[in-house]
Protein backbone atom coordinates (compact mmCIF):
# COMPACT_ATOMS: atom_id res chain seq x y z
CA UNK A 1 0.00 0.00 0.00
CA UNK A 2 1.36 3.41 -0.93
CA UNK A 3 2.14 5.75 1.96
CA UNK A 4 -0.01 8.37 0.26
CA UNK A 5 -2.99 6.03 0.11
CA UNK A 6 -2.52 5.13 3.77
CA UNK A 7 -2.48 8.82 4.59
CA UNK A 8 -5.73 9.36 2.70
CA UNK A 9 -7.35 6.50 4.63
CA UNK A 10 -6.23 8.05 7.92
CA UNK A 11 -7.62 11.40 6.74
CA UNK A 12 -10.96 9.69 6.08
CA UNK A 13 -11.03 8.24 9.59
CA UNK A 14 -10.21 11.65 11.03
CA UNK A 15 -13.16 13.14 9.16
CA UNK A 16 -15.53 10.41 10.43
CA UNK A 17 -14.38 10.83 14.02
CA UNK A 18 -14.32 14.62 13.92
CA UNK A 19 -10.60 14.86 14.63
CA UNK A 20 -10.01 17.31 11.76
CA UNK A 21 -11.46 20.02 13.99
CA UNK A 22 -8.36 19.63 16.15
CA UNK A 23 -5.64 22.12 15.14
CA UNK A 24 -2.80 19.67 15.70
CA UNK A 25 -4.40 16.92 13.60
CA UNK A 26 -5.26 19.39 10.83
CA UNK A 27 -1.71 20.74 10.67
CA UNK A 28 -0.37 17.18 10.51
CA UNK A 29 -2.66 16.45 7.56
CA UNK A 30 -1.47 19.61 5.77
CA UNK A 31 2.15 18.59 6.42
CA UNK A 32 1.44 15.06 5.15
CA UNK A 33 -0.11 16.19 1.87
CA UNK A 34 2.66 18.76 1.44
CA UNK A 35 5.27 16.03 1.84
CA UNK A 36 3.56 14.07 -0.93
CA UNK A 37 3.43 17.19 -3.13
CA UNK A 38 -0.39 17.15 -3.19
CA UNK A 39 -0.87 20.83 -2.45
CA UNK A 40 -4.49 20.87 -3.65
CA UNK A 41 -5.41 18.36 -0.94
CA UNK A 42 -3.40 20.35 1.62
CA UNK A 43 -5.33 23.50 0.70
CA UNK A 44 -8.66 21.63 0.94
CA UNK A 45 -7.78 20.65 4.52
CA UNK A 46 -7.06 24.26 5.42
CA UNK A 47 -10.16 25.67 3.69
CA UNK A 48 -12.45 23.14 5.38
CA UNK A 49 -11.08 23.60 8.87
CA UNK A 50 -12.68 25.72 11.61
CA UNK A 51 -9.19 26.88 12.60
CA UNK A 52 -6.42 28.66 10.73
CA UNK A 53 -3.33 29.02 12.85
CA UNK A 54 -0.05 30.65 11.90
CA UNK A 55 1.52 27.18 11.86
CA UNK A 56 -1.06 26.05 9.28
CA UNK A 57 -0.19 28.85 6.91
CA UNK A 58 3.53 28.29 7.43
CA UNK A 59 3.30 24.58 6.60
CA UNK A 60 1.14 25.19 3.54
CA UNK A 61 3.32 27.99 2.15
CA UNK A 62 6.47 25.93 2.69
CA UNK A 63 4.87 22.98 0.80
CA UNK A 64 4.02 25.16 -2.28
CA UNK A 65 7.55 26.53 -2.24
CA UNK A 66 9.26 23.14 -1.93
CA UNK A 67 7.40 21.65 -4.90
CA UNK A 68 8.38 24.65 -7.02
CA UNK A 69 5.02 26.45 -7.14
CA UNK A 70 6.40 29.71 -5.80
CA UNK A 71 3.63 31.80 -7.37
CA UNK A 72 0.97 29.94 -5.40
CA UNK A 73 3.16 30.15 -2.32
CA UNK A 74 3.27 33.93 -2.68
CA UNK A 75 -0.52 34.08 -3.07
CA UNK A 76 -0.92 32.02 0.09
CA UNK A 77 1.54 34.30 1.85
CA UNK A 78 -0.50 37.36 0.88
CA UNK A 79 -3.66 35.67 2.21
CA UNK A 80 -2.14 34.80 5.58
CA UNK A 81 -3.84 36.99 8.21
CA UNK A 82 -0.82 36.96 10.52
CA UNK A 83 2.76 36.93 9.27
CA UNK A 84 5.23 35.90 11.93
CA UNK A 85 8.86 34.92 11.44
CA UNK A 86 7.87 31.37 10.46
CA UNK A 87 5.51 32.53 7.71
CA UNK A 88 8.11 34.94 6.36
CA UNK A 89 10.82 32.31 6.57
CA UNK A 90 8.73 29.84 4.59
CA UNK A 91 8.88 32.24 1.66
CA UNK A 92 12.62 31.72 1.46
CA UNK A 93 11.52 28.69 -0.56
CA UNK A 94 12.05 31.13 -3.43
CA UNK A 95 15.77 30.57 -2.96
CA UNK A 96 15.34 26.78 -2.80
CA UNK A 97 13.80 26.95 -6.28
CA UNK A 98 16.52 29.19 -7.74
CA UNK A 99 14.26 32.26 -7.66
CA UNK A 100 17.08 34.26 -6.16
CA UNK A 101 15.85 37.74 -7.09
CA UNK A 102 12.48 37.04 -5.51
CA UNK A 103 14.23 35.71 -2.41
CA UNK A 104 16.22 38.93 -2.02
CA UNK A 105 13.05 40.95 -2.53
CA UNK A 106 11.32 39.05 0.28
CA UNK A 107 14.37 39.61 2.47
CA UNK A 108 14.11 43.37 1.99
CA UNK A 109 10.39 43.24 2.78
CA UNK A 110 11.18 41.32 5.95
CA UNK A 111 13.59 44.03 6.98
CA UNK A 112 11.03 46.75 6.33
CA UNK A 113 8.44 44.82 8.34
CA UNK A 114 10.85 44.63 11.27
CA UNK A 115 10.77 40.82 11.37
CA UNK A 116 13.51 39.22 13.45
CA UNK A 117 15.89 37.33 11.18
CA UNK A 118 17.18 33.85 11.96
CA UNK A 119 19.94 31.54 10.76
CA UNK A 120 17.84 29.93 8.03
CA UNK A 121 17.01 33.30 6.50
CA UNK A 122 20.63 34.49 6.60
CA UNK A 123 21.90 31.27 5.02
CA UNK A 124 19.30 31.49 2.23
CA UNK A 125 20.10 35.13 1.51
CA UNK A 126 23.82 34.39 1.35
CA UNK A 127 22.99 31.62 -1.15
CA UNK A 128 20.95 34.05 -3.25
CA UNK A 129 23.71 36.66 -3.07
CA UNK A 130 26.27 34.09 -4.25
CA UNK A 131 24.20 33.04 -7.25
CA UNK A 132 23.23 36.57 -8.27
CA UNK A 133 26.58 38.17 -7.62
CA UNK A 134 24.86 40.54 -5.20
CA UNK A 135 27.96 40.83 -3.07
CA UNK A 136 26.86 44.07 -1.46
CA UNK A 137 23.94 42.22 0.14
CA UNK A 138 26.13 39.31 1.18
CA UNK A 139 28.76 41.60 2.66
CA UNK A 140 26.03 43.50 4.53
CA UNK A 141 24.81 40.20 6.01
CA UNK A 142 28.37 39.27 6.99
CA UNK A 143 28.96 42.60 8.71
CA UNK A 144 25.58 42.45 10.43
CA UNK A 145 26.32 38.98 11.78
CA UNK A 146 29.62 40.23 13.17
CA UNK A 147 28.09 43.40 14.61
CA UNK A 148 25.34 41.62 16.56
CA UNK A 149 27.74 38.76 17.42
CA UNK A 150 25.38 36.23 15.85
CA UNK A 151 26.59 32.67 16.59
CA UNK A 152 28.74 31.51 13.68
CA UNK A 153 27.33 28.08 12.98
CA UNK A 154 28.81 25.66 10.47
CA UNK A 155 25.84 26.36 8.20
CA UNK A 156 26.36 30.12 8.18
CA UNK A 157 30.12 29.84 7.84
CA UNK A 158 29.77 27.51 4.87
CA UNK A 159 27.28 29.87 3.21
CA UNK A 160 29.74 32.76 3.59
CA UNK A 161 32.62 30.68 2.21
CA UNK A 162 30.53 29.58 -0.77
CA UNK A 163 29.49 33.16 -1.54
CA UNK A 164 33.01 34.59 -1.42
CA UNK A 165 34.52 31.64 -3.28
CA UNK A 166 32.03 31.75 -6.15
CA UNK A 167 33.02 35.32 -6.90
CA UNK A 168 36.75 34.86 -6.57
CA UNK A 169 37.31 36.39 -3.14
CA UNK A 170 39.27 33.37 -1.90
CA UNK A 171 41.15 35.43 0.69
CA UNK A 172 37.87 36.43 2.36
CA UNK A 173 36.54 32.87 2.06
CA UNK A 174 39.62 31.49 3.77
CA UNK A 175 39.42 34.14 6.52
CA UNK A 176 35.89 32.95 7.30
CA UNK A 177 37.08 29.35 7.17
CA UNK A 178 39.94 29.96 9.61
CA UNK A 179 37.66 31.79 12.06
CA UNK A 180 35.10 28.98 12.24
CA UNK A 181 35.11 27.18 15.60
CA UNK A 182 33.83 23.98 13.98
CA UNK A 183 34.09 22.61 10.45
CA UNK A 184 32.32 19.69 8.84
CA UNK A 185 32.78 17.92 5.52
CA UNK A 186 30.48 20.34 3.66
CA UNK A 187 32.51 23.29 4.91
CA UNK A 188 35.80 21.76 3.75
CA UNK A 189 34.19 20.89 0.40
CA UNK A 190 33.16 24.52 -0.12
CA UNK A 191 36.71 25.71 0.47
CA UNK A 192 38.33 23.06 -1.71
CA UNK A 193 35.79 23.71 -4.49
CA UNK A 194 36.52 27.42 -4.28
CA UNK A 195 40.21 26.92 -4.94
CA UNK A 196 39.44 24.32 -7.62
CA UNK A 197 37.03 26.45 -9.63
CA UNK A 198 39.54 29.30 -9.75
CA UNK A 199 42.35 27.11 -11.03
CA UNK A 200 44.55 26.82 -7.95
CA UNK A 201 45.02 23.07 -7.90
CA UNK A 202 48.00 23.16 -5.55
CA UNK A 203 46.02 24.96 -2.84
CA UNK A 204 42.99 22.70 -3.34
CA UNK A 205 45.14 19.59 -2.86
CA UNK A 206 46.82 21.19 0.14
CA UNK A 207 43.38 21.84 1.66
CA UNK A 208 42.42 18.22 0.98
CA UNK A 209 45.55 17.05 2.79
CA UNK A 210 44.75 19.34 5.74
CA UNK A 211 41.22 17.95 5.79
CA UNK A 212 42.55 14.42 6.11
CA UNK A 213 44.97 15.45 8.87
CA UNK A 214 42.09 17.11 10.75
CA UNK A 215 40.32 13.75 10.81
CA UNK A 216 37.41 14.90 8.63
CA UNK A 217 36.24 12.10 6.35
CA UNK A 218 35.86 13.21 2.72
CA UNK A 219 32.77 12.23 0.75
CA UNK A 220 32.10 11.76 -2.96
CA UNK A 221 31.63 15.53 -3.42
CA UNK A 222 35.05 16.17 -1.91
CA UNK A 223 36.68 14.00 -4.52
CA UNK A 224 34.79 15.66 -7.37
CA UNK A 225 36.19 18.99 -6.13
CA UNK A 226 39.73 17.58 -5.95
CA UNK A 227 39.49 15.99 -9.41
CA UNK A 228 38.16 19.27 -10.81
CA UNK A 229 41.19 21.03 -9.35
CA UNK A 230 43.49 18.47 -10.96
CA UNK A 231 41.77 19.07 -14.30
CA UNK A 232 42.10 22.85 -14.21
CA UNK A 233 45.73 22.62 -13.12
CA UNK A 234 46.76 19.68 -15.35
CA UNK A 235 47.73 17.55 -12.35
CA UNK A 236 46.95 14.12 -13.77
CA UNK A 237 49.22 11.98 -11.62
CA UNK A 238 48.06 13.69 -8.44
CA UNK A 239 44.50 12.99 -9.55
CA UNK A 240 45.22 9.30 -10.08
CA UNK A 241 46.80 9.10 -6.62
CA UNK A 242 43.72 10.68 -5.04
CA UNK A 243 41.45 8.35 -7.03
CA UNK A 244 43.33 5.38 -5.60
CA UNK A 245 42.87 6.80 -2.10
CA UNK A 246 39.18 7.31 -2.73
CA UNK A 247 38.67 3.67 -3.72
CA UNK A 248 41.16 1.86 -1.49
CA UNK A 249 41.34 4.02 1.64
CA UNK A 250 37.88 5.53 1.92
CA UNK A 251 36.07 2.76 0.01
CA UNK A 252 33.91 5.22 -1.89
CA UNK A 253 32.53 3.72 -5.09
CA UNK A 254 33.18 6.06 -8.04
CA UNK A 255 30.21 7.54 -9.84
CA UNK A 256 29.95 8.67 -13.43
CA UNK A 257 30.88 12.20 -12.32
CA UNK A 258 34.16 10.94 -10.89
CA UNK A 259 35.04 9.10 -14.08
CA UNK A 260 34.16 12.19 -16.09
CA UNK A 261 36.51 14.33 -14.01
CA UNK A 262 39.28 11.77 -14.44
CA UNK A 263 38.89 11.71 -18.19
CA UNK A 264 39.01 15.50 -18.14
CA UNK A 265 42.29 15.78 -16.22
CA UNK A 266 43.90 12.91 -18.12
CA UNK A 267 42.79 14.40 -21.43
CA UNK A 268 44.06 17.86 -20.56
CA UNK A 269 47.55 16.47 -19.97
CA UNK A 270 47.54 14.36 -23.14
CA UNK A 271 47.14 10.98 -21.42
CA UNK A 272 44.52 9.92 -23.94
CA UNK A 273 45.21 6.17 -23.81
CA UNK A 274 44.92 6.21 -20.02
CA UNK A 275 41.62 8.10 -20.30
CA UNK A 276 40.27 5.46 -22.68
CA UNK A 277 41.30 2.71 -20.26
CA UNK A 278 39.37 4.45 -17.48
CA UNK A 279 36.17 4.29 -19.55
CA UNK A 280 36.81 0.62 -20.26
CA UNK A 281 37.19 -0.16 -16.55
CA UNK A 282 34.00 1.63 -15.53
CA UNK A 283 31.26 -0.86 -14.52
CA UNK A 284 28.59 -0.69 -17.22
CA UNK A 285 25.77 -1.41 -14.81
CA UNK A 286 26.61 1.75 -12.89
CA UNK A 287 25.92 4.15 -15.74
CA UNK A 288 23.15 4.83 -18.23
CA UNK A 289 23.86 5.16 -21.98
CA UNK A 290 23.53 8.94 -21.74
CA UNK A 291 26.03 9.08 -18.86
CA UNK A 292 28.50 6.86 -20.72
CA UNK A 293 28.05 9.06 -23.78
CA UNK A 294 29.25 12.04 -21.74
CA UNK A 295 32.51 10.23 -21.07
CA UNK A 296 33.15 9.34 -24.72
CA UNK A 297 32.30 12.92 -25.68
CA UNK A 298 34.90 14.17 -23.20
CA UNK A 299 37.44 11.77 -24.68
CA UNK A 300 36.67 13.04 -28.18
CA UNK A 301 37.28 16.60 -27.03
CA UNK A 302 40.64 15.55 -25.58
CA UNK A 303 41.55 13.79 -28.84
CA UNK A 304 40.70 16.94 -30.77
CA UNK A 305 42.89 19.06 -28.48
CA UNK A 306 45.86 16.72 -28.93
CA UNK A 307 45.27 15.67 -32.54
CA UNK A 308 44.75 11.97 -31.81
CA UNK A 309 42.74 10.92 -34.86
CA UNK A 310 42.81 7.18 -34.18
CA UNK A 311 41.35 7.30 -30.69
CA UNK A 312 39.06 10.12 -31.69
CA UNK A 313 37.44 7.90 -34.31
CA UNK A 314 37.09 5.08 -31.77
CA UNK A 315 35.43 7.47 -29.32
CA UNK A 316 33.12 8.79 -32.05
CA UNK A 317 32.05 5.25 -32.96
CA UNK A 318 31.31 4.43 -29.32
CA UNK A 319 29.46 7.71 -28.86
CA UNK A 320 27.22 7.14 -31.87
CA UNK A 321 26.40 3.63 -30.64
CA UNK A 322 25.05 5.17 -27.45
CA UNK A 323 23.30 8.29 -28.72
CA UNK A 324 22.39 9.68 -32.11
CA UNK A 325 23.30 13.32 -31.76
CA UNK A 326 24.61 15.90 -34.20
CA UNK A 327 27.12 17.02 -31.59
CA UNK A 328 29.11 13.83 -32.19
CA UNK A 329 29.60 14.78 -35.84
CA UNK A 330 30.60 18.32 -34.87
CA UNK A 331 33.27 16.93 -32.54
CA UNK A 332 34.50 14.58 -35.25
CA UNK A 333 34.63 17.47 -37.73
CA UNK A 334 36.67 19.49 -35.24
CA UNK A 335 39.00 16.54 -34.82
CA UNK A 336 39.68 16.25 -38.56
CA UNK A 337 39.99 20.02 -38.84
CA UNK A 338 42.67 20.03 -36.16
CA UNK A 339 44.52 17.26 -37.96
CA UNK A 340 44.59 19.05 -41.35
CA UNK A 341 45.71 22.33 -39.77
CA UNK A 342 48.70 20.55 -38.33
Amino acid sequence: MRSGLLGELIHGHCLKLGFVADTFVGNCLIAMYSAFGDMNAARVVLDGAPWRSVVSWTVLISGYAKVGDVESARLMFDEAPVKDRGVWGSMIGYVQNSCFKEGLHMFRLMQLAGVELDEAVFASILCASANLGALETGIWVHRYLDRVEFPRSVRLGTALIDMYAKWGHLDLAENVFEEMPQRDTVCWNAMISGWAMHGNGDRALQMFSEMEKAGIRPDDITFIAVFTACGYSAMAYEGLRVFSSMCNVYHIEPKTEHYGCMIDFLGRTGLIEEAKEIIGKMPKKKSSPSEEAVLWRALMSACSSHGNIRLGEVAAEKLLELVCHSGAYVLLSNLYSTFWRT
